[in-house]
């Protein structure tokens, strides 16, 4: 693999994990109802979807995911219902957050399971036709045929995690010290709402996505 195509690999990489989607949203979330430590396990979780649909992409199963009606549209319903599901939930019940209490948000206790915030971020991962759209458009481009695979997808692929576990923990961080340095209940009600409509309007635009 050559220098140049390692460079364009990072540079679209980075763009591609720095573009808010329903991941981040989902980090954001949980950094605020749960603290930046404990949205770290749902980032852990994330990247690890990203690896999965990564070796998938190398191998070619991915391309059977989306050229599959009937698979293509079973991940892509069940995808849209939960980040539907995760807006309302969102919408209704709002944020957990106390910036009186903790503003740092590093050490609320809100006795969540780690395995729960863990299979969050690999299931917005998993169930996301874009996301695999994209890894098997990427990888493939920039594997050389001629040399090792196992060499090369163990680069590109720590790079890809590595770029997405970065810009996710930034996100987490930044909406952490924004919202709770801001503080107040009325900022509390107006960042669930947004969310919750922002995450709904994903999975109606991920429920209207069609194959190509």
């Amino acid at each position: 693999m050559s220098p140049e195509n390692l460079v364009i690999f990072t540079s679209i990489a980075f763009i591609a994990t720095i573009t808010p989607g329903p991941a981040i949203m989902l980090v954001s979330t949980n950094s605020l109802n749960y603290g930046v430590r404990k949205s770290i396990l749902t980032i852990l979780g994330n990247i690890t979807g990203l690896f999965i649909m990564s070796l998938l992409s190398i191998l070619g199963l991915s391309t059977f995911i989306l050229y599959s009606a009937p698979v293509f549209f079973l991940v892509k319903i069940i995808g849209a219902c939960y980040l539907i599901y995760l807006g309302i939930k969102l919408w209704m019940k709002g944020l957990n957050f106390n910036p009186e209490i903790n503003r740092s948000n590093n050490q609320i206790d809100t006795g969540v399971s780690a395995y729960k915030l863990f299979l969050q971020g690999l299931f917005i991962a998993l169930s996301n036709p874009k996301a695999i759209a994209f890894t098997t458009a990427l990888f493939p481009q920039f594997i050389d045929t001629t040399l090792p695979l196992s060499y090369q997808f163990i680069t590109l692929v720590s790079i890809f995690m590595l770029l997405s576990f970065s810009c996710l923990l930034a996100y987490a961080v930044m909406t952490s010290k924004v919202v709770h340095h801001s503080g107040g209940m009325k900022l509390q009600t107006l960042i669930a709402k947004s969310f919750g409509a922002i995450f709904i309007g994903f999975g109606l635009a991920l429920a209207a996505t069609t194959q190509k």
